[in-house]
């Protein structure tokens, strides 16, 4: 499971781009994962969009990722569901969905990803590293020091998201992290493809500093 750039789909910041020409510009840019995200969709509309991303996604040699709803997930054929605290717990998603499915969850502390990894989470996001206006309800930045910690706490993936971008990524994977997660630093740019593809670079630059490419 490769995590190195994770992007987040958000209608609201595409600047009128469809969630399929963000995933597609963000594809060619070299996401290894995406995930979809869409609060305000309606059910048969969000497992029509994941259906067509699904099939994107295989196309193109990545994950699709389905925020929130392992229903929509499961029932698109997606890769796996990405949970927050206030979604259905880790354990009960992994008692209704196939084990080959990935289940990841956002985590603020150290013992929470510790939770997440014994109830069978298949990675863990630290959200947010830094302070983000991406998502209202996100909190202060935990800092790359959390990150690290957290990173020699469990033994599945850790990603890292929010307020990340060019000048920090870098710094992110020298922490610990797996891979970033991003939304504005792709999604809400003007080339999206460039975007993902410069981030990218600096993610499998520091990897390779780092002895971990």
């Amino acid at each position: 499971m490769r995590l190195d750039l994770y992007v987040v789909t958000d209608r609201k910041q595409a600047k009128g781009r469809s969630h399929h020409e963000v995933v597609e510009m963000a594809l060619a840019g070299g996401a290894d994962v995406i995930q979809l995200r869409d609060k305000d969709m309606d059910d048969r509309g969000l497992l029509a969009l994941a259906s067509d991303l699904r099939e994107l996604t295989a196309r193109m040699g990545a994950l699709l990722i389905v925020n929130d709803r392992p229903d929509i997930a499961l029932a698109s054929n997606a890769d796996g569901v990405h949970l927050g605290q206030d979604d259905m717990p880790v354990a009960a998603v992994r008692r209704i969905l196939p084990p080959s499915m990935i289940v990841g969850a956002s985590v603020g502390t150290v013992s929470e990803a510790v939770r997440a990894e014994e109830e069978g989470a298949s990675y863990v996001a630290l959200s947010p590293v830094f302070s983000t206006g991406s998502k209202d309800d996100a909190g202060p930045g935990r800092g790359l020091e959390m990150l690290s910690r957290m990173k020699d706490a469990v033994s599945i993936p850790v990603v890292a998201i929010g307020g990340i971008d060019g000048s920090n990524a870098a710094s992110v994977i020298e922490a610990g992290a797996d891979g970033i997660a991003v939304i504005s630093a792709v999604v809400s740019q003007d080339d999206i493809e460039a975007s993902a593809r410069s981030l990218r670079q600096i993610v499998a630059e520091a990897k390779r500093r780092a002895g971990r490419s």
